[in-house]
């Protein structure tokens, strides 16, 4: 399990370096960037939730789903209350690009990968519960966060956003067993595919946008990755690893956990035009360090699934 993690991390590390290099040889500009960044998160991410529920309806899916469903809920509502705790909020401080950076992992760009290489398209099944979650939670706690909107309007307004309508809809596709035809569905898959690499290109395009010499420097950026990488798949193995639960699904919920700050945390930096350089600075440093902390992760469960 670790090997197999090592290999699709440094393979997301290669796709940023692609990134970086694109910047650098005006490839990408800074409004290219921007709107790179609008179809990745609205249209490229939807899609590829709605192509999660894409699949024929069986109770032991349906059980466990919903297992993941209560895990993954618990364990980022555990987060974001810890995050909201340990990093507080100081004149000067990018206060909420750093608890969306600590709670907030990669589980879309890089967690579908390295599920799916592990626990097949059952893992990616069970995933998509852990994704329904997160969009819910990051297209409104995260949105507000970052906007500081508390307005009920700017909710309704996330709420009808692509990747909050896109679950609803892949449900009555899963629950009404609703088969796309195939064109569609092919269709759908090409664009599903550029998901992963968009985002990473994105990443290392805004990378390059600063200096990485200066986030290797930067001591906070470490203490924030230490929390994603660290606190928060250590919450989540001390909640849940006494629980009988399916393998495949605490494996799922735990490494979605482990996995590196979520790319959306710069993608939204850069929408709403906050320290898109700072927030690719900790994405980047702990995707890095991810390269390290995911293997331990994974000998970490082969032990306690023994």
């Amino acid at each position: 399990m670790g090997s197999i993690l090592t290999n699709q991390v440094a393979i997301m590390l290669l796709l940023i370096l692609a990134g970086m290099l694109c910047y650098r040889l005006h490839l990408l500009t800074d409004r290219g960037v921007k709107e790179l960044s609008g179809i990745v998160l609205q249209v490229v991410n939807p899609i590829v939730i709605l192509l999660a529920y894409h699949r024929e309806l069986e109770l032991r899916l349906v059980q466990n789903l919903g297992w993941t469903f209560l895990l993954s809920a618990v364990a980022m509502g555990a987060g974001i209350g810890l995050a909201t705790l340990l990093i507080r909020n100081k004149p000067g401080r990018e206060t909420a690009v750093e608890r969306l950076s600590a709670v907030y992992s990669n589980c879309g760009f890089m967690g579908i990968p390295l599920v799916k290489a592990l626990l097949g398209y059952e893992g990616v099944f069970y995933l998509t519960a852990f994704l329904t979650v997160f969009n819910l939670l990051i297209w409104t706690h995260g949105i507000m966060s970052v906007t500081g909107s508390r307005d009920p309007r700017s909710l309704l307004h996330v709420l009808r956003s692509p990747a909050i309508l896109a679950i609803p809809l892949g449900m009555i596709l899963f629950f009404g067993r609703i088969t796309l035809p195939g064109f569609l569905s092919e269709t759908l898959e090409q664009i599903a595919s550029m998901n992963t690499p968009l985002a990473m290109l994105v990443a290392g395009a805004t990378i390059a946008q600063g200096s990485l010499k200066q986030a290797l420097l930067q001591k906070r950026v470490y203490l924030i990755a230490g929390y994603k990488l660290l606190l928060m798949p250590l919450l989540t193995i001390g909640m849940f690893f006494a629980l009988p639960l399916d393998p495949a699904v605490f494996t799922t919920v735990v490494l979605s956990m482990a996995a590196p700050t979520a790319i959306t945390c710069t993608l939204f930096a850069v929408q709403n035009d906050k320290n898109a350089e700072y927030a690719s600075q900790i994405f980047a440093i702990s995707t890095v360090f991810s390269l390290l902390t995911l293997p331990v992760a994974g000998v970490l469960l082969e032990a306690i699934e023994k």
